[in-house]
């Protein structure tokens, strides 16, 4: 009998998953913008609890002042982005032509070293080579465009988070009362509490991590000689917003100018190399130390996340997996019910690699003593 009932539970539970899942997806266009004006809303409560202290403003005039503090920001980063990308376009028939030029000349040595036709892996070496350099910038430049703008496509944002901020005494009151059932008004207090902190340090930390990113790739394609340093730089280091791949695709677009605009095709993989450094450091020291153990989620389950909501919802799901994954993580972790997938989640602990190596070194401990 009991096994009948565990059977229903997880058939309950694999369904209500798969419902959650069909309604995220089939609900994108409405949830996504919620979901940005939530954690946003984390971003920049800060401010507004700021100026309802410090300057005595009443609740409406410090959200509002918050905002347009925030959306000025945002509009001058891409403001200043599309100026900076313009005049990048129009010299961009100049650099395609060189990187052709430089290609077509490698194929050529290629050729010759090797003994392949040109014909069976290019076709015509003056043309196709061009047209194979413009057509992968052009999507490279599409990615950046669209994961760069994310923010901006959604205008019903910064009225969600108005009214998120106006309204957040009277929701928390609505969760307790949800919540009464399942749980006391102190754990739901304390999950929330958690919920807030996991965000903020997930927000202000990667705020910071961009900073010292976009920094230390300025200063690696400032060594190389590279155009627009601080450019690529900041742009690779705001690509962040995408985890694991936002800096590859940042890495290219300067690889591709080194390319065009230096005599030795080494300056191209020194933008590669110094970037896939800095991107060693950033995951495996820089963020860590930033972000806090609250936010840590362990190396496979971020990639897999990142994957499962790339195909939920594209490129924004890239963006929010991490955050929300991070705030599921405080729920199970809170829960009998789901505490082992909240464990699963978080980081893995040296001890549970290490564990077989020490029962081990007990056991050959104790057969030394004996003998």
């Amino acid at each position: 009998m009991d096994s009948i009932q565990a059977k229903t539970h997880i058939i309950k539970d694999l369904f209500a998953f798969i419902l959650i899942v069909f309604v995220a997806y089939i609900l994108q266009d409405f949830l996504i913008p919620i979901v940005f004006a939530i954690i946003l809303s984390v971003l920049i409560y800060p401010i507004v609890r700021y100026f309802e202290k410090r300057f005595c403003f009443n609740r409406i005039a410090s959200i509002t002042i918050a905002i347009i503090i925030f959306t000025t920001i945002v509009f001058f980063i891409f403001a200043l982005i599309g100026i900076q990308f313009e005049e990048i376009m129009n010299k961009s028939d100049m650099y395609y032509a060189k990187i052709g030029s430089k290609l077509t000349s490698l194929i050529e040595q290629t050729e010759h070293s090797t003994g392949l036709e040109t014909d069976d892996f290019v076709g015509s070496k003056n043309i196709e080579v061009k047209e194979i350099v413009k057509q992968n910038s052009a999507k490279i430049l599409n990615f950046i465009t669209a994961s760069g703008s994310i923010l901006g496509d959604f205008m019903l944002s910064p009225l969600y988070m108005f009214l998120f901020l106006l309204y957040r005494n009277f929701l928390i009151s609505f969760i307790y009362r949800a919540t009464a059932k399942i749980s006391t008004k102190q754990k739901t207090r304390f999950v929330l509490k958690e919920l807030y902190k996991v965000q903020q340090n997930y927000m202000l930390g990667l705020v910071m991590v961009m900073i010292i990113v976009g920094l230390l790739n300025s200063i690696g394609l400032l060594l190389l000689g590279i155009d627009y340093p601080f450019f690529f730089g900041f742009l690779a280091a705001l690509l962040l917003l995408v985890p694991y791949i936002g800096i590859i695709i940042g890495s290219i677009i300067p690889a591709l100018i080194a390319l065009a605009t230096k005599d030795s095709y080494w300056y191209a993989f020194g933008v590669i190399a110094i970037f896939s450094f800095i991107q060693f450091l950033e995951g495996n020291f820089i963020t860590p130390k930033i972000t806090g153990s609250k936010v840590s989620l362990n190396s496979l389950v971020s990639i897999l996340v990142i994957v499962l909501f790339s195909m939920l919802w594209g490129i924004p799901g890239m963006i929010l997996a991490l955050p929300i994954t991070a705030s599921l993580k405080v729920i199970f972790d809170n829960s009998e019910k789901f505490k082992s997938i909240g464990f699963l989640l978080g980081e893995a602990e040296e001890k549970y690699f290490n564990s077989k190596a020490k029962n081990r070194l007990k056991i050959w401990k104790k057969i030394r003593n004996k003998k």
